[in-house]
């Protein structure tokens, strides 16, 4: 089955997140992740986290659909019309939907929108050293790592011509 993006709402970031899994490769620092791992959902973070994000200019958020569950979460983010770039970002919601294939299919949906709706030439994505998963797909879906710092590796990938 295929994966499609739907613009996020606030019900939708609640369904994503009363099933989610912190993965602790995303964290860089780990005293963070043993802070929140535990922590369980709560639906006034949940609210507070969709407000802090809602009507913003520079950022587009989307719900990672398979069928009529999320199954986690794509931002087009730090969206800078004139310099014409924007940050990706994906987050599954647990090991159940990893590895499936569903995050490439997410992220290539993200990156048609970028090129296509937003009129970006450069998407930008950074990931921490230690997560291979997410540097293997960014890798298989073109982009080219440029940097590492500070326990990240940053990478691009830029619109080819005729796209």
């Amino acid at each position: 089955m295929d994966v499609y993006l739907a613009p996020m709402t606030r019900e939708y970031m609640h369904e994503l997140f009363q099933d989610f899994v912190y993965d602790p490769d995303i964290f860089q620092d780990l005293s963070l992740y043993e802070q929140i791992k535990n922590s369980g959902y709560d639906s006034k973070r949940v609210d507070a986290l969709f407000d802090s994000r809602s009507g913003k200019e520079d950022r587009r958020s989307f719900a990672v659909m398979l069928g009529d569950r999320v199954i986690g979460e794509v931002e087009l983010k730090r969206i800078d019309p004139k310099e014409k770039t924007c940050t990706l970002s994906i987050h599954l919601q647990n090991d159940a939907v990893k590895n499936k294939g569903y995050g490439t299919q997410a992220e290539r949906l993200a990156i048609a929108y970028a090129f296509d709706a937003l009129g970006v030439d450069h998407i930008l994505a950074d990931s921490v050293e230690k997560n291979r998963r997410s540097q293997h797909v960014l890798e298989k879906l073109g982009f080219i790592c440029y940097n590492a710092k500070n326990g990240f590796k940053l990478y691009r990938l830029d619109k080819r011509e005729g796209e």
